[in-house]
C-alpha cells in the first residue's frame, strides 16, 4: 500500500529538492529516500550552497524548540541515578535535534545521533567541534555515528536505550518506492534495543488513522508495544503528530 503524501507536505519536499538546482533530483529525492546515495548527494549539494563558515542545520518538519516539551519529560533512567539517559536520534541528518537534547537536558544524557549518510555525519562532527555547546549536565555526552538503522542490534545491546527519537525517518521510508520493508525492519530493531521502561517516539505528518494502524500491525506478532499519540501542532498548513511506542512491560 502506498502512503499518502499531504499536498502541502509534497510541495515542501519538492521545494527542498529544487534547491539542488536540477529538476530531475526532485523525483530522486521523493522516490529514493531509502537510498544512502540519495542522502549523500542531498547533503553534499545543500552544504555546497553555503560557505564553510556559515553552516546551517537542516531541519525536516521542525526543530528541537517545537518539541522539547514532549522530549524532555521522557528523559528518565529506570534507576533515577546519575547514570546518563541513553538517547538515540535516528536518521539525524544535519538536524540540531540531538544537540538540542544534549544542551537542554537537566539530567545527564548520552546522546547518539546516527545516520546512513557519512556526509551528514561528517558535517555534524565538524560543526560540533567548531561550535562549543555546553550541556546543563557535566555528565552528558554527544556523539555522531554512521549507521544503517536497520542494523541497530549490531551496535547497541538489547534493552540498552531509554529513548529513541525518529523525526521523519520512518515517513521518508514509508513514502519511498522501495522503503516499506526497511521501515518495518527498523521498527523491529528499535523495539529490540529499547529498554523496558523506554519509549520510541516518531514525529510525523501522517494521520493517526493510518500510522496507528501500521504500528499496530507491525507490532502485533510480538505483542511488544503500547501505542499512543498526540498532536504537535500545525506548521505551514501541515498538522504534525508525535507517536509514542512503549514496551508492554513498561512501568506505568
Amino acid at each position: 500500500m502506498l502512503r499518502r503524501i499531504h499536498p502541502r507536505r509534497c510541495q515542501l519536499m519538492i521545494g527542498v529538492a529544487r534547491r539542488w538546482h536540477q529538476t530531475s533530483l526532485t523525483t530522486e529525492l521523493i522516490e529514493n529516500m531509502d537510498k544512502k546515495a540519495t542522502w549523500d548527494r542531498f547533503y553534499l549539494e545543500t552544504n555546497g550552497q553555503q560557505s564553510t563558515n556559515k553552516f546551517k542545520n537542516f531541519e525536516w518538519f521542525f526543530g528541537f524548540d517545537s518539541v522539547q516539551d514532549i522530549i524532555l519529560p521522557l528523559l528518565k533512567h529506570p534507576t533515577d541515578s546519575n547514570t546518563p539517559v541513553h538517547v538515540l536520534d535516528m536518521g539525524c541528518g544535519t538536524s540540531a535535534l540531538g544537540p538540542g537534547i544534549y544542551r537542554h537536558s537537566p539530567k545527564p544524557v548520552e546522546v547518539t545521533c546516527v545516520d546512513i549518510s557519512p556526509v551528514a555525519v561528517k558535517l555534524m562532527q565538524e560543526h560540533t567541534k567548531s561550535t562549543v555547546v555546553k550541556p546543563k549536565s557535566p555528565l552528558s555526552s554527544l556523539a555522531f555515528l554512521e549507521l544503517d538503522c536497520a542494523r541497530l542490534k549490531e551496535h547497541f545491546k538489547p534493552q540498552s536505550l531509554d529513548l529513541i527519537v525518529d523525526k521523519g525517518t520512518t515517513d521518508a521510508l514509508l513514502r519511498s518506492r522501495d522503503g516499506r520493508f526497511k521501515a518495518e525492519q527498523i521498527l523491529r530493531q528499535c523495539l529490540g534495543v529499547l529498554r523496558g521502561t523506554g519509549s520510541l517516539i516518531q514525529f510525523s505528518d501522517e494521520d493517526p488513522d493510518a500510522r496507528v494502524l501500521w504500528l499496530e500491525k507491525e507490532t502485533l506478532s510480538t505483542g511488544a508495544a503500547n501505542i499512543g499519540f498526540q498532536e504537535v501542532g500545525v506548521l505551514r498548513g501541515v498538522c504534525y503528530y508525535c507517536y509514542q511506542i512503549t514496551p508492554n512491560n513498561a512501568t506505568k
